[in-house]
């Protein structure tokens, strides 16, 4: 698990992406790592290709003797459960519209995730972290390991996610044996602006998001969510002021293209313990802070606001929101949660 090809490309990254779902199903009969490898395939048309194959084979297996025969979390029994009620030849990609600026998507499977921190009402912008709660560094997880090694300069595991929300999504943990709590230092802001500069030069679309506790990182353990898009987020489109365009974004979004001044910033956030989103593309971080989770009630069509919900997408908890939701009802829920620094 030390090949760096795996970046040379976002063809041999998309190669070795679909590979190791591939091994992980047919290596496991698990729930949790079903619902990871169909979860991944549905985010992109591409992948469902190339499983939905093996995927339907193993779903055909696993109900057959669900109900007493595997030995799987409880979370992943429900979910499964709701699968089979659904009924597997209703799957099939998540579906995307837009709604003015913004990105909507129907994902049935990322609705059905845990909540873990997510409910939380939480105080501060930090806390320890905690070896006997979930954490990236659990045994059970190495299976889901996508790469890792020593890149840039570090030791970094990237997982997938197993409830992804855009292409290509990975965890990027630092240094994942350390035990870290998820609140930035500089060296990792910086280490953010040289990985990005170097994944940037192959790798087309790449970047990453990172929300900070109390912003919905669902686990406190020092993490940003690597992807690779072939579409830019909304946050990233010129129309924005922040961009040079003549449109107010409506979420408070400061644009920094150097590390120095983003680490002031953030720092400034630190100090006054306000939580923030951050999304950065190679050379670019735009910093969104906003309210703390469990400040205000979440609105009944959504999971909660993370870095992609204040980038300007919307993974609504059912159809009938993936159908309805508008561009005003999105742009005020952006206001709603934001502050101004």
């Amino acid at each position: 698990m030390t090949e760096i090809a795996h970046f040379d490309s976002v063809d041999a990254y998309q190669e070795a992406f679909v590979s190791g779902l591939r091994v992980m199903l047919q290596g496991y009969d698990e729930l949790g790592v079903f619902i990871l490898v169909l979860a991944n395939a549905m985010i992109d048309p591409e992948t469902w290709d190339a499983l939905s194959g093996p995927l339907q084979t193993k779903f055909a297996r696993l109900s057959s003797f669900h109900a007493g025969s595997l030995d799987d979390a409880k979370d992943d029994r429900m979910v499964f459960q709701q699968l089979i009620a659904f009924g597997f030849d209703k799957l099939g990609p998540i579906r995307l519209r837009e709604a003015g600026p913004w990105e909507v998507q129907f994902n049935p499977l990322r609705a059905l995730r845990p909540a873990r921190l997510i409910q939380q009402q939480v105080q501060g912008i930090s806390a320890p972290f905690n070896p006997d709660e979930f954490h990236f560094a659990k045994p059970f997880l190495r299976k889901e390991i996508f790469w890792r090694g020593k890149l840039v300069g570090r030791d970094v595991s990237l997982l997938y996610n197993k409830f992804p929300f855009v292409q290509r999504l990975g965890l990027l943990v630092l240094e994942p044996r350390e035990g870290r709590p998820q609140f930035l230092q500089r060296a990792d802001h910086d280490y953010s602006w040289r990985l990005l500069d170097q994944l940037g030069r192959t790798l087309p679309g790449v970047g990453l998001g990172y929300n900070s506790f109390a912003a919905f990182a669902s686990v406190n353990h020092l993490h940003f969510h690597l992807f690779i898009r072939d579409a830019l987020l909304p946050i990233a489109a010129d129309l924005w002021q922040h961009n040079g365009g003549g449109e107010p974004y409506p979420a408070s979004c400061t644009r920094f293209t150097s590390s120095g001044a983003a680490w002031e910033y953030l720092q400034d956030l630190h100090g006054r313990k306000i939580p923030y989103n951050l999304v950065m593309y190679p050379g670019v971080l735009y910093v969104l802070p906003r309210l703390r989770q469990g400040e205000r009630s979440i609105a009944p069509w959504s999971g909660g606001y993370g870095w992609y919900e204040m980038a300007g997408g919307c993974v609504p908890q059912g159809e009938q929101y993936f159908s309805r939701l508008t561009e005003l009802q999105l742009a005020d829920e952006l206001r709603a949660v934001s502050v101004m620094p």
